[in-house]
């Protein structure tokens, strides 16, 4: 099946109005329908995105059945940490790679839903509560895999951010909201990599489900944005099929046993739908599946070895040291307890669809084989319990090594696709598990293994944590690697760690009420919101430490002025000023210092990942264009910069920023404002060219408020029109009628309305 677009389109003309509904919805689980008597053949999607989960027979979409060996990559939680674009671009290179020997045409992934609580049950998945972040990390996913000549299928468009009642819920939400913060991450990964497909999600947005969406599937997704694949629902989130098909959803999976297909057949001949569009569908659907037929590679070699080393290598840059007091890295000549079940089974993934059947791991206490490391189980995790007699032999264990290592975490029925978390804590047993560590060693090293964030109490009283996040089938020797010192930690949090779940700015309404899920903390989102109110956070976004250290200098902007339609370079130094190699996150946040409109303190825009020997220093160049600046503004349906000075900063994390500078950027676009007698002084005035047109009304209310007189007056005048002008400027423009006298009557107030909405 080796055809160009027209002769797709005279296959489609030949197909029976039956045959073309058929291919709008999967044959099973994991397959498109063939149409024999055409030669169009049946390809398959299978469920990603850290890995390969391919099932052939078994009916099942939520893990609970085995699929073929694979490698288990790590997981979106981690990858994001790693701010890598290179690295990911390698793991989706190896994904697609698996995909051609398998012969899986599309790999449902990666999954990119902003993570707007640490209760969501999938947010092990997820990459990041930063929309910038999450873009860029997705396309090199993206742009990794389909180098391959293998599909992606980028999910869940569109707020999908809880399970708790995740296929009726309506995610409710501004359009501000959902431009600035919940739409990015798809906008940019379609502009900087086409994923061949988008998966839309289950829920409704603002009271209409994703998947009969037509703003969202069609006007936003491919109007705007330029998509160019197909949609495909994910499993059983359609409601509707003939919206479906008018909204631009393509592919309804799976089956629907030929329900559905007979409803698009009725709803044509009926004349309540186009047959052109149902043709659209199919037409879109076949352009990919064509894609990887023409370019299919089942002779391809899949060294699971080698991904298995790549998997570990992926993990190292992905872990994020949290503290360190000192005691990391450990000595080889030590002797160390590593501590916890984690350290001989380690938990290395989540639950539900992207469960990996692994054909091997690597636990820490395996790789840790050789070195002078005893091991003492500490708590069971089946039980969810540490019995007395576990933390006794996990005492006595620490009291005998220089170092105690704590492997803790989240068990797999804390966190899964398919339902929330309730808290934010570890499992109790674990807690009381550690403060006994710490308490019998002051040497005490936590490893968590979790896929979002967790409350620490016993924070103050260990030596160091080590964030290992959800790291793969080789976690264990990751882990071991950076304890040891022979890869330096160089991952970054994706996320901020509150102090407690109450600050999340979710907090009161995650979940929502019934079906009803209000998104009332709208831009401020993350370190948005944690920044904004100067919060006391557990570690703050973009927070990584090292074994070395690090320090930018020498911020240099290309302008002090730009419009605009302009673009801004910023370069800056960055310096390794410690004693090892190591790996650094240049991070670049904007900040507009005065808005109309509320805005967050900073945002990221902009990051890279560079090496540097000890003492060694590379310049970093950032260019920022318009995005940078600009807030959606909803009067205007687009993208606006409000004229003013911006703040520029390059930082190790939001919080600990190194260098700042500003740039003063001019608007080219006016915002065009309609005025009324109610319109109020504050607002007409914040436009120079509108207050020129008050004028004569501004004199006059002076010359109410106003004295006159010798010095000793001149005080008492001044006070008067500043306390004159101050209740001014919320009184609307027909107020002028009462209290500025004969200076102002209805003809001059209708002139001055005229003269104000002619600008």
């Amino acid at each position: 099946m080796k055809r160009n677009m027209s002769s797709i389109k005279e296959l489609i003309s030949q197909m029976t109005l039956e045959e073309k509904a058929g291919l709008c919805s999967g044959l099973d689980f994991w397959h498109t329908k063939p149409v024999e008597r055409l030669g169009i053949p049946s390809v398959m999607v299978s469920d990603g995105p850290h890995g390969l989960r391919k099932q052939d027979d078994k009916v099942d979409h939520l893990g609970i059945n085995d699929s073929i060996k694979a490698v288990c990559m790590p997981a979106g939680c981690a990858t994001a940490a790693s701010f890598d674009r290179e690295l990911i671009g390698r793991m989706g290179a190896s994904l697609g790679a698996s995909c051609q020997h398998e012969k899986v045409s599309v790999i449902l992934g990666p999954a990119v839903n902003i993570k707007r609580s640490p209760l969501c049950g999938r947010n092990f998945e997820y990459l990041s509560e930063d929309p910038y972040l999450a873009g860029e990390m997705a396309a090199a996913h993206i742009n990794g895999v389909q180098s391959q000549n293998v599909g992606t299928s980028i999910k869940h468009f569109a707020a999908n951010n809880q399970e708790h009642r995740r296929m009726s819920s309506s995610s409710n939400a501004d359009e501000r909201t959902l431009r600035e913060i919940y739409f990015p991450a798809f906008e940019t990964a379609v502009k900087k990599a086409q994923p061949w497909t988008v998966m839309c999600s289950y829920n409704r947005i603002n009271g209409t489900y994703a998947s009969e969406n037509h703003w969202l599937l069609t006007e936003v997704l491919r109007d705007e944005w330029g998509f160019k694949g197909y949609v495909m629902s994910d499993w059983g989130a359609v409601s509707g099929r003939v919206e479906g098909i008018e909204a631009g959803l393509d592919l309804e999976m799976p089956s629907s046993g030929g329900v559905n297909d007979k409803k698009i057949v009725e709803a044509v001949r009926a004349g309540k739908l186009d047959e052109a569009l149902v043709d659209q569908a199919v037409e879109r659907i076949l352009t990919i599946n064509e894609r990887y037929l023409k370019n299919a590679k089942p002779e391809t070699e899949w060294d699971k070895e080698a991904d298995h080393l790549l998997s570990a290598k992926i993990a190292e840059e992905c872990m994020v040291l949290l503290k360190n007091d000192g005691v990391l890295p450990l000595a080889k000549e030590d002797a160390v307890a590593f501590i916890g079940e984690f350290a001989e089974k380690p938990r290395f993934q989540g639950g539900g669809s992207s469960h990996i059947n692994c054909f091997k791991t690597t636990s820490a206490l395996e790789a840790a084989q050789g070195l002078k490391v005893t091991y003492a189980q500490g708590y069971s995790v089946e039980q969810d319990d540490a019995t007395d007699a576990m933390i006794a032999e996990a005492v006595a264990a620490a009291k005998a090594a220089k170092v105690a290592v704590v492997f803790a975490g989240l068990p797999d029925s804390y966190e899964s696709e398919g339902y929330d978390r309730t808290h934010m804590a570890l499992p109790a047993s674990q807690n009381k598990l550690i403060e006994a560590v710490a308490a019998a060693n002051p040497n005490t090293v936590v490893v968590l293994h979790n896929g979002s964030p967790v409350e620490m109490p016993w924070i103050d009283k260990v030596s160091a944590v080590l964030e290992a996040y959800l790291g793969g089938q080789a976690v264990g020797l990751a882990t071991v690697h950076v304890l040891f010192g022979d890869a330096n930690p160089c991952g970054h949090l994706a996320e901020t760690f509150p102090l407690k779940l109450e600050d999340n700015p979710s907090y009161l309404f995650y979940g929502g009420e019934g079906d009803t899920a209000d998104y009332r903390e709208g831009v401020f989102v993350g370190y948005r919101y944690y920044d904004k109110k100067k919060m006391d956070v557990l570690f703050p976004f973009g927070h990584g430490l090292s074994y070395t250290t690090f320090a930018y200098s020498n911020l240099c902007l290309s302008k002090s002025e730009i419009t605009d339609q302009d673009t801004l370079t910023v370069t800056v130094t960055a310096t390794n000023t410690g004693s090892r190699a190591g790996k650094t996150v240049v991070q670049l946040y904007v900040g507009d210092k005065e808005s109309t409109v509320l805005r967050p303190v900073r945002e990221l825009k902009g990051f890279e990942k560079i090496e540097l020997q000890p003492g060694e220093s590379k310049d970093v160049t950032f260019t920022l264009d318009k995005r940078a600046f600009a807030y959606w503004n909803t009067e205007l349906k687009d993208w606006h910069v409000e004229s003013g000075e911006f703040t520029i900063e390059v930082g190790q994390s939001s919080r600990a920023i190194d260098v700042c500078g500003t740039v003063t950027v001019q608007s080219t676009v006016k915002l065009k404002k309609h005025y009324t007698k109610d319109s109020i002084f504050m607002d007409i005035m914040a436009d120079p060219d509108a207050q020129k047109v008050i004028q004569p009304i501004l004199d006059g209310f002076r010359q109410v408020f106003g004295g006159g007189g010798g010095d000793s007056e001149a005080a008492s005048e001044a006070v008067s029109d500043e306390m004159g002008m101050a209740m001014m400027q919320y009184m609307p423009l027909r107020g002028v009628m009462s209290f500025a006298g004969q200076e102002a009557d209805a003809e001059m107030l209708e002139n001055m309305l005229k003269g104000l909405n002619s600008l």
